[in-house]
């Protein structure tokens, strides 16, 4: 079955920056997209950055764009997300996610069916 296990979240201050790693099995990484989505205290989950399964295509919610990078490593299986300049509004429990169907483009929650566990990223002021 698919497995997607994240790493690299914490807690630091705003201005910082973090990696968040998701390492995928159970998939073939390169025929999916993978998608970073975010879920903040009493709001819906929001993609923040996906990439597609040839790393040709990317998205950046608007709220991250220039601060994050979404990249993939096929040899590893693993999806990064390179978060710079981080701001108090950033903090939200981070999923990795990954497409119910190969080499489909999407950007909604209900078009991903595996998930990480999801790692904690708090930043404070």
């Amino acid at each position: 079955q698919v497995q997607l296990v994240e790493s690299g979240g914490g807690s630091v201050q705003a201005g910082d920056s973090l990696r968040l790693s998701c390492l995928v099995s159970g998939r073939t990484f390169s025929r999916y997209a993978m998608g970073w989505f975010r879920q903040a205290p009493g709001k819906e989950r929001e993609a923040a950055a996906v990439i597609s399964w040839s790393g040709g295509m990317t998205f950046y919610a608007a709220s991250v764009k220039g601060r994050f990078t979404i990249s993939g490593d096929n040899a590893k299986n693993t999806v990064y997300l390179q978060m710079n300049s981080l701001k108090p509004e950033d903090t939200a429990d981070y999923y990795c996610a990954v497409t119910r169907r190969p080499l489909y483009w999407a950007l909604t929650a209900d078009e991903y069916d595996a998930w990480g566990q999801g790692t904690q990223v708090t930043v404070s002021s």
